[in-house]
C-alpha cells in the first residue's frame, strides 16, 4: 500500500477531513491531497507530524526502513540488476573512499535509520546541512553505482 492510501485511511479512522489534518499540520488541504493522491511524498519529519496529528505511529504510514530504502533507490542506476551482496559491497567501498564526517553521516541516515534532525544533533549541525552533504553523497553514490556497473560490463 502507498504512503497516500495509508495517510488517507489513518485520517479517515481518526474521522478527520482534510481540512482538519491540514490544519494542525499548518499546511494547505491542498497538499495533504496530493500527499493522499501519490502526487507529492512527504518527508520523514513530516510524516512523524501527521502521525502524531492521526494518533497512530509513523511506522503505519511508512517505515524507517521503506523511507530510508525509497531515498537511496534513486542513487542505483536502473536496470543494473546488481545483486544485494554486491551493492552492500560497493557502498561500504564507496563510503571508505568518502571523508569520515561523510560517511559517518551516511551510515547514521541509511544504516541506522536515524532522522535528519538526529543525524545533525549528534553532529552539532543544522538539518540543512546534513540534508546537503546527504543529497551531494547520494548524487556521489549513483555516479560511483554507474561507474562500476559499466566496468563491470566490460
Amino acid at each position: 500500500m502507498e504512503i497516500g492510501r495509508r495517510i488517507a485511511d489513518a485520517r479517515a479512522s481518526a474521522g478527520m477531513t482534510q481540512q482538519q489534518l491540514a490544519e494542525k499540520l499548518f499546511v494547505s488541504r491542498d497538499l495533504v491531497a496530493k500527499w493522499e493522491q501519490g502526487r507529492r511524498r512527504p518527508d520523514h519529519g513530516t510524516i512523524v507530524r501527521i502521525a502524531e496529528a492521526l494518533s497512530v505511529k509513523p511506522e503505519s504510514i511508512i517505515s524507517r526502513e521503506e523511507y530510508a530504502f525509497r531515498e537511496l533507490r534513486a542513487c542505483i542506476p536502473e536496470n543494473s540488476g546488481i545483486p544485494t551482496e554486491r551493492l552492500s559491497a560497493l557502498i561500504s567501498r564507496f563510503l571508505r573512499e568518502r571523508p569520515r564526517t561523510e560517511a559517518d553521516v551516511f551510515i547514521r541516515r541509511y544504516y541506522l535509520l536515524q532522522s535528519n534532525a538526529d543525524v545533525a544533533s549528534f553532529y552539532g549541525m543544522g538539518e540543512n546541512r546534513v540534508r546537503s552533504m546527504l543529497s551531494k553523497t547520494a548524487k556521489r553514490l549513483g555516479k560511483f553505482l554507474k561507474e562500476e556497473c559499466e566496468n563491470e560490463r566490460l
